[in-house]
């Protein structure tokens, strides 16, 4: 009597314990927006395929409706589909959504700092002095131009000395991409065969592929245990360690040799900023707050931009007739002998239409990057309470059936009248809107027409030999190709 009483209590014991972390981890607010059903401690781990998860969001909202609810990054999460609802809710509730979520592992890595993480009063003074200290510099301006400009004569040199043999550009344009950053930020440019250099902007791009892991998930839902065991995870802070690093190094290079009258970059303006405002702590302005916002600009300014390029190169390849058209009208209003110019863009709708085409389905951040309400509101008929999850799911956006003539299909007439001049196009937020609008979108819209429509002024792209070329991708944080080869031919 006494052992199956025993086993009776510990039985109860278990059955209470379950009960309760199924209570919860299970269990949702008062008219919060519906979802899958949850597990306890996985939360819905299990509905979601590693690599696919920006597909399921469209499923998920196809069972639950455009405002759905899932346990995943160790909290409850509330999508939005489609751009109309996006729309609304960002600009509804702008204010209200200017947080960030606290994900342990990107937490772990840089706390509160920086441009990304930052919230409330110090992210809105970090981001005004980083908006005006750029723009300073020519971001939005012509005077930035010649910057860009140079980098694209050394990266065509760069891709001549292939000598049309197949290879893999991911490198040659991260370099270019980062160079143009690295003279905002730290006033100089790297060498492509400066191999401590191409080194470093391979760890951010593993990183950034290695977040979006399933062991990065883990780490959000059970930080405690995953501190402590070995995996990919572990990687991600060793990576991200090494660019901290060298951004540091380079900080404190700028602190001894800094000249307050001759300001040369971001780092010495915000060198000068900490002078200014050293009485209010609360802004940030501070050295470690400057190794992160410095982090900020050249790790994710170098991934997004550099990864558009990647497809653009990829699409091209794969529409050969769509290159020729690009390189038709390049020809007649620029010619090959002279450097295009940012004054072009407005004679080349279809070249704008194509890089504008290849930044939608693209679609480089498919999730958004997620944001948290600050106070409680309401979207639509559900309350979302403080501190809850929030994010615009983009890939709904720049695939929506309702906004787009043929959403799955590479086409650049989304942005074409009938007429064949350029033509904006609402949904079209590959960065976002609202407050929290992507800090670089100016310089990546420099950026892509100069360095694009450079390429595409030198050389023809094409597959190896006997190679068909794949659409394949991969996804981490960002949403980039496969790696692959092409062959560019001087023209």
């Amino acid at each position: 009597i006494t052992l199956a009483l025993s086993i009776l209590i510990i039985f109860f014991k278990k059955l209470a314990f379950f009960r309760l972390a199924l209570y919860l981890f299970t269990n949702s607010p008062k008219n919060f927006p519906p979802g899958p059903w949850s597990l306890p401690f996985i939360g819905d781990l299990h509905h979601i395929e590693n690599g696919r998860i920006h597909l399921q969001f469209s499923q998920f909202a196809e069972k639950y409706g455009k405002i759905f609810s899932l346990r995943i990054l160790g909290s409850r999460i509330v999508v939005l589909d489609g751009y109309k609802l996006v729309k609304e809710v960002y600009l509804t509730h702008d204010d209200s959504l200017a947080g960030r979520p606290i994900l342990p592992l990107f937490y772990d890595i840089v706390g509160d700092k920086g441009l990304v993480a930052a919230t409330g009063y110090k992210w809105k003074q970090q981001r005004r002095f980083a908006l005006s200290t750029l723009r300073n510099f020519g971001v939005g301006k012509k005077s930035l131009e010649p910057s860009i400009s140079l980098e694209c004569c050394i990266l065509n040199e760069a891709v001549s000395n292939e000598q049309g043999r197949p290879f893999d550009p991911r490198s040659l344009l991260s370099n270019a991409v980062a160079n143009v950053i690295c003279v905002l930020v730290f006033g100089h440019r790297f060498e492509y065969s400066d191999n401590g250099f191409q080194s470093l902007l391979k760890n951010i791009n593993e990183a950034v592929y290695l977040q979006g892991g399933f062991c990065a998930q883990l780490y959000n839902m059970f930080p405690r245990l995953m501190r402590q065991v070995p995996g990919p995870h572990q990687k991600i802070f060793t990576l991200w360690r090494e660019v901290i690093d060298f951004v540091r190094e380079k900080v404190n290079a700028h602190r001894v040799d800094y000249d307050p009258s001759n300001p040369r970059d971001y780092i010495d303006c915000f060198l000068g900023e900490m002078e200014n405002l050293k009485g209010d702590t609360a802004a940030g302005f501070d050295v470690e707050d400057l190794c992160f916002c410095t982090l900020d600009l050249f790790g994710a300014g170098t991934e997004t931009t550099s990864t558009t390029l990647y497809w653009g190169l990829l699409y091209m390849v794969k529409y050969s007739e769509i290159q020729a058209k690009v390189q038709e009208e390049i020809d007649r209003v620029v010619g090959g002998s002279r450097q295009l110019s940012l004054s072009d863009k407005e004679n080349m709708p279809y070249t704008n239409a194509v890089i504008h085409e290849i930044q939608r389905i693209g679609n480089i951040i498919p999730m958004n990057v997620a944001r948290a309400t600050v106070e409680d509101i309401k979207i639509g008929k559900y309350s979302i309470p403080k501190g809850t999850i929030v994010t615009g799911n983009l890939t709904s956006v720049l695939f929506d059936e309702s906004e787009w003539e043929t959403p799955h299909r590479f086409n650049p007439g989304h942005f074409l009248d009938a007429e064949g001049q350029f033509r904006r196009r609402d949904a079209f937020l590959p960065f976002s809107l609202g407050k929290r609008v992507c800090l670089g979108e100016q310089l990546a819209r420099m950026e892509l027409f100069i360095i694009f429509s450079s390429l595409l002024q030198r050389f023809t792209f094409s597959s190896p030999a006997g190679v068909e070329p794949s659409l394949d991708f991969k996804l981490g944080a960002t949403h980039a190709p496969q790696p692959y080869e092409l062959c560019a031919v001087p023209r």
